[in-house]
């Protein structure tokens, strides 16, 4: 299974779907991780399951999505009530607490991705603001017999961004 994943647009909305556009053919589904700053219907962020972030206002988007997939169970949060600014251990116990087998957030606006405990981690940085580095960043996850491979792109042209990349168990 293949999945594209995006976060913080802030404001964005041609962006967003040029970017589901450009990967729509290769894909089983779509994730925005919060801080889009569009109403659930908007036509923009209809492509997307997303998720509520520090900046959305309005209660018609969920604070956490659970996404249970023949890969295993996906966990989506915006980040901002699980201190990832910080640290990752409020996601840790929350992916525990469900069975997570990966974590999908934003906040921060850092890129990356890593593999704990049999539990994958991504980031998939912001196509608007980014965070640690210059390159506007959105992720593509593919999960298969328990192995999982991450790779991140530019926003704006759809480079591949390889140093981001992470591949493993799961």
């Amino acid at each position: 299974m293949r999945f594209l994943i995006v976060s913080d647009s802030h404001g964005l909305t041609e962006e967003l779907l040029e970017i589901f556009n450009r990967h729509e053919q290769e894909i089983d589904d779509a994730f925005h991780c919060g801080d889009s700053q569009l109403a659930l219907v908007d036509e923009h962020l209809l492509p997307y399951h997303t998720v509520r972030g520090n900046c959305d206002f309005g209660g018609d988007l969920p604070l956490e999505r659970i996404e249970n997939t023949p890969e295993g169970t996906i966990l989506m949060v915006h980040g901002h009530h699980h201190d990832v600014k910080y640290d990752l251990n409020r996601l840790r116990y929350r992916a525990e607490e469900i069975g997570a087998s990966v974590v999908l957030f934003g906040h921060s606006h850092v890129a990356g991705a890593l593999i704990e405990d049999g539990v994958l981690y991504i980031n998939p940085g912001s196509i608007r603001m980014p965070r640690g580095r210059t390159d506007k960043t959105y992720a593509l996850l593919e999960l298969g017999d328990g192995a999982a491979s991450v790779r991140f792109y530019r926003s704006e042209d759809g480079s591949h961004v390889s140093d981001l990349d992470v591949e493993g168990r799961l």
